[in-house]
């Protein structure tokens, strides 16, 4: 059994999207960037993934690059998964370790399926100004990241270069604060299937919140997502469209929801192997 999770705002939460206070005894720090808290996981949940993590193939799944993934004091010294995909799916860590050759997969499935980089981003960049555009990072050289001033981002012209860089062969997703811009060779679902190949599992759990992470929910047999984030938006409005299961809570302690419900679909799947056993 393979339990593949993103990261941020589903298994740990920056300051601003913990929803507790930061000195609450329920939650501890997961990462801390130059001596400072920067994401804070629910001890609960911590708890239950430490011990599932022995028991299963847990896969941390993000798109982070793989310097902001290694970063993670969690998965660095506390859990220490085999695998990890970083990049959107465009890196695969064994061990910490890229493995080069899938890299070098996605790059040659970039050049085959999508525009330049160079052009998308020109493309991009007819309507980005700096009214509204605060940062931007080429990231891992796969996808742009761009942080945005949300309020005065230029809703029409987003959705309107949104549709010309789709024909380009790139996804657009805004999230937050951030527009990402991601070639559709780029994606956490084909890593996820890669990995699944290797491993030989069956039974995938997914959970994730964000539009950058339904084709990860799409492609395992038991999906969930935490009650915020564009999954959940996109659920209230267009009731039953999506095939997920949602937390009842939402913030940090979501976290111990879709730990409780991976816990369940493991016993399950113990309890249907143990059968198999039996009957011989």
């Amino acid at each position: 059994m393979i339990y593949a999770s993103d990261l941020d705002q589903t298994l740990i939460y920056s300051t601003r999207s913990v929803g507790l206070a930061l000195d609450s005894p329920l939650i501890m720090a997961a990462e801390t960037v130059n001596g400072k808290i920067t994401s804070y996981i629910s001890i609960q949940a911590c708890s239950i993934l430490t011990t599932m993590a022995k028991e299963m193939e847990f896969i941390p799944v993000t798109t982070r690059t793989m310097e902001q993934y290694n970063r993670i004091e969690l998965f660095r010294e506390v859990i220490q998964p085999k695998y990890a995909i970083t990049s959107n799916g465009g890196n695969i860590l064994f061990d910490g370790i890229p493995d080069l050759e899938w890299n070098q997969f996605v790059h040659d499935d970039i050049v085959g399926k999508s525009a330049s980089a160079n052009e998308v981003k020109t493309l991009f960049d007819q309507i980005g100004n700096d009214d509204w555009i605060l940062g931007e990072r080429f990231c891992d050289e796969l996808f742009f990241s761009i942080v945005i001033n949300r309020e005065k981002m230029p809703l029409d012209e987003v959705h309107q270069v949104s549709k010309e860089i789709r024909n380009l062969g790139w996804e657009v997703s805004v999230q937050g604060r951030k527009i990402y811009l991601v070639p559709i060779s780029v994606s956490k679902s084909a890593a996820l299937s890669h990995l699944q190949q290797r491993i030989g599992a069956d039974i995938i759990v997914a959970s994730g919140d964000s539009l950058l992470d339904r084709c990860l929910l799409d492609y395992a047999t038991h999906p969930i997502a935490p009650k915020h984030g564009e999954l959940y938006r996109e659920e209230l409005r267009f009731p039953g469209t999506m095939a997920y299961s949602f937390t009842s809570t939402s913030g940090v302690l979501a976290a111990d929801e879709i730990m409780k419900f991976v816990s369940k679909v493991s016993y399950s799947n113990d309890k249907v192997m143990a059968n198999k056993i039996e009957r011989g």
